[in-house]
């Protein structure tokens, strides 16, 4: 399977962009970040790696895990910078999209973080890897459409959603694509509900839209409930309106020891300023403790001795508080240099983001080096 790098720029340095081959050739963009016990995002289907990153309603979301865990995040088939020119949207084909990013991570054992409406590919890859799961976090999500089969007024209402995707996802005016948005966010700033708007539009093409959607409401994997053997979180916000909080009773009601967070919110996606966000960050925060134990014993296990007489020199002046200019003036090397040889040596000590500096030279210091 071939990998590409994609250089971030001066905004974007916190992140990572890759990219890989789903199993059917489709081509995924993957982005990491962040230091400490992997999880891999499973997104809700609106998503752009880019976009997000400068985003006033992710934002808070991607600084406070990548401060706790190495967040990976991919945008899905036919969304964001993965390929647009994709037909098969089946869990199956979201499912090998899944599989492809984590081959591509190279990452043994991890947690899972399922959102939105692609909670169910989370639950379909705990089921059937459950020796890869550490654990399992579903967030605002679902198993599927629970009850008796849809009827007529339900029809009615999804006639209507899809006449105003076909009138209004593409177009400039944000008229028809602020109904979803207040769906999402009815308690969001004018600021974050713009940002919304724009995000649908660029997110994706009306066909994929559509075709994406009717693959989603199609889909129910409730039946793999019972089979789910990794500790899971359940966090849902009990005034959601995209996706009723009663899926979130269903899910912790059928997966063996699944534990139920209710978050005392109306947004789909909790805000930054909403104690609900203070209650979600404590409950992933304790949730994740026992994969980060083991992070650090594995941290302790890896040595320096694989680090150049070079990358420990600067190190050892990082210890001491020198900048990279200041490094690069002492040694007689220019800055990017010097950042390169600090790049090595994280990447030798198989660490990474914005503490990565600080657990190198911890870690350099723990060895007497």
């Amino acid at each position: 399977m071939a990998t590409t790098h994609l250089s971030a720029g001066p905004a974007e340095a916190a992140q990572e962009i890759r990219f890989c081959r789903s199993a059917d050739g489709s081509r995924l963009a993957y982005a990491s970040h962040g230091s400490g016990p992997t999880v891999v995002v499973v997104s809700c289907w609106l998503s752009h790696l880019q976009h997000d990153w400068h985003s006033p309603v992710w934002r808070h979301f991607l600084d406070d895990l990548g401060g706790i865990t190495r967040l990976v995040r991919y945008d899905e088939r036919g969304f964001g910078l993965s390929d647009w020119n994709v037909s098969d949207f089946s869990l199956e084909a979201r499912l090998a999209d899944l599989e492809a990013v984590i081959d591509a991570v190279g990452t043994e054992r991890f947690a899972l973080l399922g959102m939105s409406g692609n909670s169910p590919v989370a639950l379909a890859y705990a089921a059937r890897h459950p020796e890869r799961v550490t654990r399992l976090i579903l967030y605002g999500g679902w198993a599927g459409q629970p009850g008796p089969p849809p009827d007529s007024e339900t029809d009615l209402e999804e006639a209507a959603f899809q006449a105003m995707v076909r009138a209004g996802w593409a177009r400039p005016d944000p008229l028809f694509r602020r109904v979803f948005t207040n769906v999402f966010i009815p308690g969001a700033t004018e600021v974050q509900m713009g940002w919304m708007d724009d995000l649908q539009r660029m997110s994706t093409s009306t066909e994929n839209m559509l075709a994406s959607r009717s693959e989603r409401i199609s889909t129910d994997v409730s039946e793999l409930l019972p089979d789910i053997t990794a500790p899971t979180l359940v966090l849902h916000s009990r005034g959601d309106r995209a996706i009723e909080f009663k899926h979130a009773h269903l899910l912790a009601s059928h997966i063996p020891k699944a534990k139920l967070v209710p978050l005392e919110s109306r947004n789909h996606i909790v805000l930054a300023d909403e104690p609900a966000w203070t209650v979600f960050m404590d409950e992933v925060r304790d949730f994740m403790a026992p994969d980060r134990e083991v992070g650090r014993s594995a941290d302790d296990a890896l040595p320096t001795a694989g680090l150049t007489d070079r990358e420990r020199e600067i190190l050892r002046l990082a210890s001491n508080g020198r900048g990279n200019d200041e490094i690069a003036q002492e040694l007689t090397l220019s800055v990017r240099t010097v950042e390169r040889h600090l790049s090595n040596a994280y990447l030798k000590l198989g660490i990474s983001g914005r503490s990565a500096r600080t657990a190198a030279v911890a870690r350099l210091l723990r060895e007497g080096n």
